[in-house]
């Protein structure tokens, strides 16, 4: 599976199978969040073999069962850490998609065990990943057009082909309450994206980043103001 059809297959899963994840796929997973902490400046942690944190009742109102197994998105608060939790963590889903794994990003609605992944002082946790091998694999979501949410059509003749790439493949991204509340602005090659109101608003604009940069290939354009 590449990472285009990993986008495209990926959906939230919130029930989970009672099967253990093998080494060698935590440890590729491991590797990449090694890696998405050193750039991104964040502290991911993947915690194994915990059932707690998805067990109360504001969890089980969201239909989560089965979830042993997480990832937990933090770093250093400043106004930049959401989206760059959004960002790498996405980066991160991608290839559990990859592994044959499901996920389902989470907000709030989970315990926070702080004895698991041991933050340093002045860390915050921003959200959580719950991750493993899906009941299911999970449903399409009805999504927004093009034109709500960029500049651009899929007729357009006007809109280059890497554009409507990256926006489709933003459409495919997840958001809050399926909000999909950015809007994407194209000036030749230089594009912008900004973020609606509400709350995780920013967690999904990093996610939506990754997915525009992956369908739209990042030789292709350069962010305004600058890259995450």
């Amino acid at each position: 599976m590449n990472i285009i059809e990993a986008i495209q297959r990926r959906h939230s899963v919130r029930q989970y199978l009672e099967k253990e994840i093998p080494e060698e796929i935590v440890e590729r997973l491991l590797a990449a969040m090694r890696a998405c902490n050193q750039v991104g400046g964040l502290h991911m942690h993947l915690v194994l073999h915990e059932p707690e944190a998805f067990s109360g009742l504001r969890s089980k109102a969201m239909r989560f069962r089965g979830v042993n197994n997480y990832i937990i998105l933090a770093g250093e608060k400043d106004d930049t850490l959401e989206e760059r939790c959004g960002y790498y963590g996405e980066k991160v889903v991608l290839l559990a998609q990859q592994l044959g794994l499901n996920t389902c990003w989470v907000g709030s609605t989970f315990k926070k065990k702080p004895e698991c992944y041991n933050l340093a002082p002045g860390e915050k946790v921003v959200a959580a990943i719950a991750i493993g091998y899906g009941a299911n694999q999970g449903k399409n979501r009805k999504s927004k057009s093009m034109c709500d949410v960029s500049d651009g059509t899929e007729v357009s003749l006007s809109v280059p082909e890497w554009y409507k790439n990256g926006v489709l493949a933003a459409m495919l991204a997840p958001t809050a309450m399926n909000r999909q509340s950015f809007y994407f602005e194209r000036f030749g090659n230089v594009v912008s994206v900004e973020a609606g109101k509400g709350p995780f608003t920013k967690v999904d604009l990093g996610i939506v980043k990754c997915h525009f940069e992956i369908g739209a290939g990042k030789d292709n354009f350069r962010w305004m103001p600058e890259d995450v």
